[in-house]
């Protein structure tokens, strides 16, 4: 049976925010009579989003951590790979898509080009990639254009990863208990820490140790690399949050201790951040999200999303399991990676019953970011 899982949050926000937001905007005017309704209703979600990522990916990325090296060590080419194979499927996809679109549409190449990006990025739910794009296309109304193509994008986006990686193993009668027996690893990180239990720790539950690995992700996601001549000023790639989290927690879950300071948190503390972090993220993002449907939904623009979402994944999975050779569970992994996904990986992880899949996500993840952001770069370049 389907079940939409955690998932499911994001389809209820997105009805919230496509009934009730104007409300919410209204209720706001009444309370803040002098603020910027609009700004202080999605800065509000804005937070949200955010802090609930950030819980999310860093409890992921400390719960990987200890097996990350092992896992990246006998893996690594194949996550590499399968990372610009499924972004570079889903370029591929866009510019076929842009083509079609180009030859009955009334827009200008540049306004074209800036809602196929925007789709991309919302097919592939990558904010890092909508910011390259926003940035690339420089002028105020085609940003909006990109706005409006990954707020469309983005809701498939979401649910099509998240029932891929549910349908698939039924599809392919996957024995679940075999594909976590091929997938588990030696939780050697772990039973080092066991050995160390004698580390100072700052908190019994390990919440400042939680804190300060997600202000060091934050600061290393804050540095820009430019990629133009214009250095700061231009288009820039960075980590993000979501990145600087995610290897700040995979740095710090690997080694456990800086010196005599244990950074070793209890799993099911971690596990209960995860999930907080989910709720939290999917409910700000599809609050957001569904503001925004209703006045710029068009059937064209949804369709282009499904298939850029479709076929990369389809074609990531076709090139794991026969040329990689990876077993299901890290090919769903990688995916979700791949894809950008932190909702579907939430999703695999209870679908699947391990956290060892997130290993896989944390290898993919960094190559697919920085794939899909010089790609939707040269997309604009391209077309613009």
């Amino acid at each position: 049976l389907f079940r939409s899982g955690t998932a499911g949050v994001f389809i209820i926000a997105l009805l919230f925010g496509a009934l009730f937001y104007n409300s919410l905007v209204s209720t706001i005017t009444q309370t803040v009579p002098d603020a910027g309704t609009v700004s202080v209703a999605s800065s509000a979600l804005k937070i949200i989003e955010t802090i609930g990522l950030i819980l999310f990916v860093g409890a992921v990325g400390l719960i990987a951590g200890p097996n990350f090296i092992s896992n990246f060590k006998k893996n690594f080419r194949s996550y590499i790979s399968l990372g610009f194979i499924i972004i570079l499927t889903g370029a591929f996809a866009t510019i076929v898509c842009f083509l079609i679109a180009r030859t009955n549409s009334n827009m200008e190449d540049s306004e074209l080009i800036a809602m196929m990006t925007g789709i991309m990025a919302g097919s592939l739910t990558s904010t890092p990639a909508f910011s390259a794009a926003k940035a690339s296309v420089g002028a105020d109304y085609l940003q909006d254009i990109v706005s409006v193509g990954y707020g469309i994008a983005y809701i498939f986006g979401v649910v099509g990863v998240v029932l891929f990686v549910q349908i698939l193993p039924k599809l392919t009668h996957a024995n679940m208990d075999e594909e976590r027996k091929k997938i588990a690893v030696v939780d050697t990180g772990r039973s080092t820490a066991m050995r160390g239990a004698d580390r100072f720790k700052i908190d019994p539950f390990g919440f400042c140790a939680f804190a300060f690995v997600v202000v060091v992700g934050i600061l290393l996601g804050a540095i820009k690399i430019p990629l133009t001549s214009a250095g700061l000023k231009g288009t820039c790639f960075s980590l993000t949050n979501t990145g600087g989290v995610l290897i700040s927690g995979i740095i710090f879950g690997h080694f456990g201790h800086i010196g005599p300071i244990s950074f070793r948190i209890e799993k099911h503390v971690l596990e209960t951040f995860r999930e907080f972090g989910l709720v939290l993220f999917l409910t700000g993002a599809g609050v957001a999200a569904g503001a925004k449907f209703m006045e710029y939904f068009k059937w064209v623009y949804f369709i282009y999303g499904i298939i850029i979402t479709i076929i990369p994944m389809v074609v990531g999975y076709l090139f794991a399991k026969f040329v990689l050779k990876m077993n299901l569970l890290n090919t769903l992994g990688s995916i979700t990676g791949g894809m950008t996904s932190t909702p579907a990986l939430g999703t695999l992880i209870q679908s699947a019953g391990t956290d060892d899949v997130a290993a896989a996500y944390a290898s993919t993840y960094p190559i697919a970011l920085i794939a899909v952001v010089l790609s939707s770069q040269f997309l604009v370049l391209l077309f613009s």
